[in-house]
């Protein structure tokens, strides 16, 4: 019989990040002729998913166009105890390892908007055969109330991320929140990094986690192959701490996760506008001023309000969050997003899924100086976390509806609509609306 869980972080059933291992071990393929059966009964659990994104642009943008973005990820996770036949000591020990091939182009790019991406499965990794997301070591005590995890990993695998996030196609969704991983302290996958997280957790409702993190000062973290770990550079340190709640609620133990935390990157980045004197850098000509420490907070929470089977989304669930950055540093400073899941269990497609959701994406005091600095003298727009904007920002709204559906064990088919006001943050090109689909199978 197939293992439906792997235990561990990956997928406490009531601790962050409260997802399984990214696909799942439900696959298209059943059993592979007994492999599969085979492997998980000495502790080995593996799996292979092909997941693309077609979206194209029916309206607004820069022009007119259509791509594909996607991937083939090959996850890894190792229970030690199984595996070498140990004793006790070995208990709650594992080794987690993912690997991905990413392809295609991003929509949004082509037709300017740089703030987010209707297709999340594009970015951050560079243009290899297999791209490195993680690898780490987790060993559990006291039934998994201390859980300990150290290796190579993106923050967003355990930090300020929820189980209903990746439902949607919107990168801005998907992973831990933004503008946090548009920071190098908070840079989530596919990008890891080297880490360690530490989880106590005195109940399966309670849980306070604490993480320490090596910054990188490069595009890609570990290098576009995410396996140079020792890159130039790593002399900075980024702290993430969360608290978590995860009530159930009445006898159909209708779950919430309710969590607050913070990030700190001690390192020292470029004042988005000032010079030091409070005069435009890009006017004056000197060096911009060097904010020491760049810090964000998120609080997010969903609940579920009616329940239509087991696990912590198969119900009506209304979720929300919202994500604060450091304004002088980060060219987005608020993103606030709601949104409502359920299944289709009324219509008789309990294994469907459908979701809407809002984001309002909100552009700091300083970059707007700088852009308005740089609009009036004739000079060209300064690149910034979010790239290098086609106009003068100050917000963005998106607005996001899907339809998952179920086609056969392992296989999902989605449609996806989109809708981008002021893309881009700006009024440079006209509101955008995206049609997409996602097909992703879990061989």
């Amino acid at each position: 019989m197939l293992s439906t869980t792997i235990p561990g972080f990956m997928d406490s059933p009531y601790g962050p990040p409260s997802f399984g291992a990214p696909y799942g071990t439900t696959h298209m393929f059943g059993s592979w002729g007994g492999i599969q059966p085979w492997l998980q009964k000495r502790g080995v659990y593996v799996a292979v998913d092909i997941y693309e994104s077609l979206a194209g642009n029916v309206t607004g943008g820069r022009h007119k166009t259509e791509t594909n973005a996607g991937q083939v990820g090959v996850t890894l996770d190792v229970d030690w105890q199984k595996l070498l036949g140990a004793g006790n000591w070995a208990k709650d020990f594992w080794l987690h390892m993912l690997m991905v091939n990413g392809h295609g182009r991003n929509l949004s790019g082509d037709i300017g908007d740089n703030v987010t991406q209707a297709q999340q499965i594009y970015g951050a990794r560079g243009n290899v055969v297999a791209h490195l997301v993680w690898a780490y070591a987790e060993k559990a005590w006291f039934n998994r109330k201390v859980d300990w995890a150290i290796g190579w990993m993106p923050t967003g695998t355990f930090f300020n991320n929820s189980p209903w996030v990746c439902s949607f196609m919107n990168v801005s969704l998907c992973g831990n929140v933004t503008p946090t991983k548009y920071l190098n302290g908070g840079r989530d996958w596919p990008s890891g990094n080297i880490g360690t997280v530490l989880r106590l957790m005195p109940t399966k409702h309670l849980y306070l986690m604490g993480g320490l993190f090596a910054v990188s000062p490069h595009s890609y973290n570990g290098g576009i192959s995410g396996w140079s770990w020792a890159q130039s550079g790593l002399g900075k340190l980024s702290t993430e701490v969360e608290a978590g709640w995860i009530p159930e609620f009445g006898r159909d133990k209708l779950i919430g996760h309710y969590k607050v935390g913070v990030m700190y990157d001690n390192s020292r980045y470029p004042d988005l506008y000032d010079d030091g004197s409070g005069q435009a850098w890009v006017l004056t000509g000197r060096r911009p001023r060097y904010q020491s420490g760049q810090t964000s907070v998120w609080v997010m929470a969903d609940q579920m309000l009616i329940r239509h089977g087991a696990g912590p989304m198969n119900g009506l669930v209304l979720a929300g969050y919202y994500s604060y950055a450091s304004g002088q540093t980060s060219a987005m400073n608020h993103h606030l997003v709601g949104a409502l899941l359920d299944t289709g269990k009324l219509w008789g497609r309990p294994l469907d899924t459908w979701g809407i959701a809002f984001q309002w994406m909100n552009f700091s005091r300083a970059a707007i100086l700088q852009q308005e600095a740089s609009f009036n003298a004739g000079l060209p727009f300064q690149s910034t976390n979010f790239g290098t904007p086609h106009g003068i920002q100050s917000h963005e709204n998106a607005y996001e509806l899907f339809y998952s559906f179920h086609v056969m064990n392992g296989l999902t088919v989605q449609p996806d609509f989109q809708y981008f006001n002021r893309l881009g943050g700006t009024t440079t090109y006209k509101d955008a609306a995206v049609l997409g689909v996602v097909f992703n199978a879990l061989l």
